[in-house]
């Protein structure tokens, strides 16, 4: 579940870049095993509505052959217009990429046939789907993240975990369910927007670093992503009723 929180929070502030709505953008992945599933669920969970999922046999869709039951499940909420076709078919004119697959799946044809301000998370490690180098020189208007702590907006687990255990342990949490996943996204989101600390732009050697197309993720040196996790999730148990504990004080808790 790490990728898709991390995943989700960055296409939040990747919308708000290019000015568009999660309601109306076509997203397309690559990859349909438990990564690609989970990102899928908190994408709906989240309002997402015109998803398809493809795995090496093309898109996903309700009567395809070669579906196992959790393919099946997830032909059922996705690609309701049942969009057939290989990969490079169905990504035209999409707004999103996201992919969870291997090396190489992504190509720089595919990239020029996505919308307006293409936004592409090639997060196959350590080879993404398409490379920094070629993503970049195939538009002007594409925003981009993977994996890779070497290029900009990198998709790190270590975002969201160990600090999402730490706020559901707190409060004695019986679940982790969605609105606690959905409140670090939330959470990672609005502190891609705040000021850099020193310590983090001294880390990674840079002068300066707002945001902005290629600061879209809070990078996992922050300092304050312990306080800022673990509390939003501490609260979203709360109030979603799976906490057996109650917080006093917000603000000690967070200190």
């Amino acid at each position: 579940h790490g990728t898709a929180v991390i995943t989700l929070a960055g296409l939040t502030n990747a919308l708000k870049v290019v000015g568009k709505r999660k309601e109306e953008v076509k997203v397309v992945t690559s990859g349909a095993g438990a990564a690609a599933v989970s990102i899928v669920k908190l994408l709906l969970s989240a309002g997402y509505r015109n998803i398809i999922m493809t795995d090496r046999n093309g898109a996903i869709y309700a009567g395809r052959d070669k579906l196992n039951w959790i393919k099946e499940e997830m032909a059922q909420v996705t690609n309701l217009q049942k969009e057939a076709g290989p990969l490079s078919q169905v990504i035209r004119g999409a707004d999103v990429f996201i992919g969870v697959s291997a090396p190489g799946a992504l190509t720089r044809q595919m990239v020029q046939s996505m919308n307006r301000d293409a936004v592409v998370f090639a997060c196959a490690n350590p080879t993404p789907e398409i490379t920094y180098e070629e993503a970049m020189a195939s538009r002007p208007d594409i925003i981009f993240a993977t994996g890779r702590s070497d290029y900009p907006n990198q998709v790190n687990n270590v975002l969201a975990f160990p600090y999402l255990f730490r706020g559901a342990l707190d409060v004695y949490a019986s679940t982790i369910n969605d609105e606690m996943k959905l409140a670090v996204t939330h959470a990672l989101a609005r502190l891609a927007k705040e000021p850099v600390p020193q310590e983090v732009l001294k880390t990674y050697g840079l002068k300066s670093l707002s945001f902005g197309r290629e600061y879209l993720i809070p990078k996992p040196s922050d300092p304050r992503l312990l306080a800022v996790v673990a509390t939003a999730v501490a609260r979203a148990a709360i109030e979603s009723g799976v906490a057996r504990r109650e917080i006093e004080d917000w603000d000690a808790y967070a200190a």
